[in-house]
């Protein structure tokens, strides 16, 4: 039995904590400081909820950071004295570098710096992990299996995860993007709004369902796209407006503001 605590129970931590229980754990734990959002995650069946770090912490073998950036600093303060020896920690907070994670933990405690993304609210996340010097295999593994549990999971360097919040953190807001501008354009071709939605939203799913097939998004596009025909005129479009380009532009850009923001938490 894996004793995994979970502080801060927001919408990713309960994200967190249910698909841990729906895929079969049973020793997890969630510190929420604010009554009300207990009392709500205390209806989640084989969850155990609390108020208390201390009385909870011991014999954990993972813990969760799940609090805002701006939160870290107290957070890891509160649990450096009562972190289980053997412990692994693994952070969610965006944009905290591992170094200043480590400045207010105990000495070689192995961390983990982990983005993820919405969809592990649905159980179809991404994240990304990057472990320092002290996590081992085991500890690595195991983390991994926590973020399995409410997606998919890579292994990057931390000095990849500027690059990873531009495409997997950020990513799902451009598709969300996309279908907003699809949807318009639907009813600007006369379409009702409530049908231009539904296409829209079953043509991204089932385009997501082929790419998770594994095939190239080249060899995908190239089916749907006849010389001459409709697609190509609109690929054609596409290309005249530079959109590849936007995109990488767009990505930059987040990259940037990451890096930026990458030493929230103060030492």
């Amino acid at each position: 039995m894996t004793k995994v605590v979970i502080i801060g129970g927001g919408a990713m931590g309960e994200a967190i904590a249910t698909g841990l229980v729906c895929a079969g754990w049973d020793d997890i734990h969630v510190v929420e400081a604010n009554p009300a959002r207990r009392d709500e995650l205390a209806t989640i069946e084989a969850l155990h909820v609390t108020g208390h770090l201390a009385a909870t912490i011991p014999g954990a073998r993972v813990v969760v950071l799940l609090v805002k950036p701006k939160d870290v600093v107290a957070a890891c303060e509160q649990l450096a004295p009562l972190l289980p020896d053997g412990a692994v920690v693994l952070s969610m907070a965006a944009g905290v570098k591992l170094a200043s994670l480590a400045t207010h933990l105990p000495e070689a405690a192995s961390v983990v710096r982990i983005m993820p993304n919405t969809p592990a609210r649905i159980g179809y996340g991404m994240a990304a992990l990057s472990p320092n010097e002290h996590v081992d295999d085991a500890q690595l593994a195991l983390a991994c299996s926590i973020t399995d549990a409410v997606g998919a999971s890579v292994v990057v360097p931390e000095n990849l995860q500027d690059a990873v919040t531009a495409v997997s953190g950020s990513g799902p807001a451009y598709l969300f993007y996309v279908a907003e501008a699809m949807i318009e354009a639907g009813v600007q071709l006369g379409l009702p709004r409530d049908v231009a939605d539904t296409l829209t939203r079953q043509t991204l799913l089932g385009s997501a369902h082929l790419l998770a097939r594994g095939e190239h998004p080249s060899i995908l596009r190239e089916r749907v796209t006849s010389p001459g025909g409709t697609t190509a005129a609109a690929l054609a479009e596409l290309d005249a407006h530079a959109v590849r380009a936007g995109v990488a532009a767009a990505m930059h850009a987040a990259r940037d503001i990451s890096a930026g923001s990458s030493g929230v938490s103060p030492a």
